[in-house]
């Protein structure tokens, strides 16, 4: 069975304790590999390779970083059908899916932030008669990129894309469930003449090596994406440590539909935004409000639409589901859907487990779930259950919906369907959350603010805000 190995220094090598962990397929339920459980021992000599290669890598020109990593982006792309084929394999998600979405969008990251480093411009402030300050950015020198299971080399590059650009030599550390994109990834990095040290890989448990990562001193600053309990306590462990924190944490975004709404592309974008990537995505829509004069046209053309989704396994070319990521997380899915029948919920389609044929007959999979039926806080309607379950829920007044979308403790992103301008307006202002999506949803431009509020995180990603979250500035003034 293959072991996958830490890439440490510009080399693979094994973990120093030897201890793995088991890797599983998400479509057969099955071990496929095995991954290195790290420790604070690797990750010490993570540092130590990041620290000898800083003086390296910060004094390198901007063009010559931003030509390294635009040779990584053209590097995946070569070899685009094997990270494709191994995001699939190791997240569950259909081929399909990793071939239109992850995979592109890490090449893009890559050369998006390649490319946005060379127009990243500093500021200056005249004072007349007495001088001129001038503003440097500089890198922070080592810091730690912890990224999810959900959208491995996507969310795995968006972090590690803008450190390494900003000049900082990366200590990364992927989801263990989700490893293998993150490993070959050392290689095209090899390939691409990054120099030894800049990036280090390291794999496992969060306990054991994330927790290092984020408790090792000369660790400067820790970018990091998944639940909010873990937030928390990385914000408590690195708060008097004074390491900066970019933490985008949980979600349990609202879906707002309005009579007036263009009736068709809600429909269609509803159904993805509610189960796309098996729902796995922190940003989709799981409490859908619907406008009472159009509540029971939507709940029968939604239901049937989620009825006639296709659920297979990933090399299927008509499945638009696969499996959930992993066993554990499929049974905390299903606590939810039961829960929610305790708490009075109606189930109108799915909540149940799919039984493949063959090979695949002890994966991961689950049937699409709509719920109605539920109080606006109660637990299925205010805790994050982060799966291809979404609660449908009537309302009469922007007053009454407004109260139901704000009422939990998370705030990342939101949808809003009418096409009454001044009430898209009106509603986008007091919706709590850093991210409004107006009749669409998950259209990212990279150069925008990425981020919530309340528990769904601290801080901003993309564009010039991740730039300027891994540099420091430095004024400078001189007097005439």
């Amino acid at each position: 069975m293959e072991k996958l190995k830490n890439f440490i220094d510009g080399k693979y090598v094994e973990p120093i304790a030897g201890n793995y962990i088991d890797n599983y397929e998400p479509a057969t339920g099955k071990v496929y590999c095995l991954i290195p459980n790290s420790d604070a021992q690797d990750v010490e000599m993570a540092v130590q390779a990041a620290e000898k290669a800083f003086p390296i890598w910060s004094a390198m020109s901007t063009e010559e970083r931003s030509a390294v990593m635009v040779r990584i982006s053209e590097g995946i792309e070569r070899r685009m059908d094997e990270f494709v084929a191994a995001e699939s394999r190791d997240n569950g998600k259909p081929l399909t899916l990793a071939a239109h979405v992850d995979i592109p969008r890490a090449v893009s990251n890559f050369h998006f932030f390649a490319t946005a480093i060379i127009h990243f411009a500093s500021e200056s402030h005249y004072m007349e008669g007495v001088g001129v300050n001038y503003t440097m950015r500089k890198p922070l020198g080592i810091v730690g990129c912890i990224s999810p299971w959900n959208l491995p080399l996507y969310l795995f590059s968006w972090k590690i894309a803008p450190a390494l650009a900003s000049g900082n030599c990366v200590v990364a550390k992927p989801s263990e469930i989700t490893p293998y994109t993150a490993y070959l990834l050392g290689q095209v990095c090899k390939e691409a003449g990054m120099p030894d040290g800049v990036l280090n890989i390291l794999h496992g448990e969060g306990g054991s090596v994330g927790d290092a990562i984020v408790k090792h001193p000369k660790v400067k600053a820790i970018s990091f994406t998944g639940g909010t309990k873990t937030g928390e306590y990385i914000a408590r462990t690195a708060a008097p440590m004074f390491k900066k924190l970019s933490l985008e944490l949980g979600g349990k975004n609202p879906n707002i539909i309005f009579a007036d709404c263009d009736f068709d592309d809600m429909l269609s974008t509803t159904l993805r935004s509610s189960f796309a990537n098996q729902g796995q995505i922190c940003l989709c829509g799981s409490r859908i409000f619907v406008e009472r004069p159009i509540y029971e046209k939507f709940k029968k053309a939604f239901v049937e639409k989620v009825e006639n989704t296709v659920v297979s396994y990933p090399t299927d070319k008509h499945a638009k589901l696969g499996a959930v990521v992993s066993k554990p997380h499929m049974e905390k899915v299903m606590s939810y859907v039961e829960l929610a029948k305790e708490e009075g919920g109606t189930v109108l389609t799915g909540g149940h487990r799919v039984i493949m044929e063959g090979e695949y007959s002890e994966g991961y999979y689950l049937r699409p779930t709509v719920i109605e039926g539920l109080a606006y806080d109660c637990r299925t309607n205010q805790e994050e259950i982060f799966g291809p379950v979404v609660t449908i829920t009537p309302f009469d007044t922007e007053e009454e919906v407004l109260m139901m979308a704000n009422s939990t403790q998370y705030g990342l992103s939101s949808t809003l369907w009418t096409n009454d301008l001044k009430r898209a307006h009106r509603m986008a202002d007091k919706i709590h959350a850093g991210i409004v999506w107006i009749n669409s949803w998950l259209v990212r431009d990279l150069r925008t603010p990425f981020g919530g509020v309340k528990a769904s995180g601290v801080g901003r990603e993309g564009g010039w805000e991740a730039l300027r979250f891994f540099t420091e500035p430095k004024n400078v003034f001189i007097k005439y």
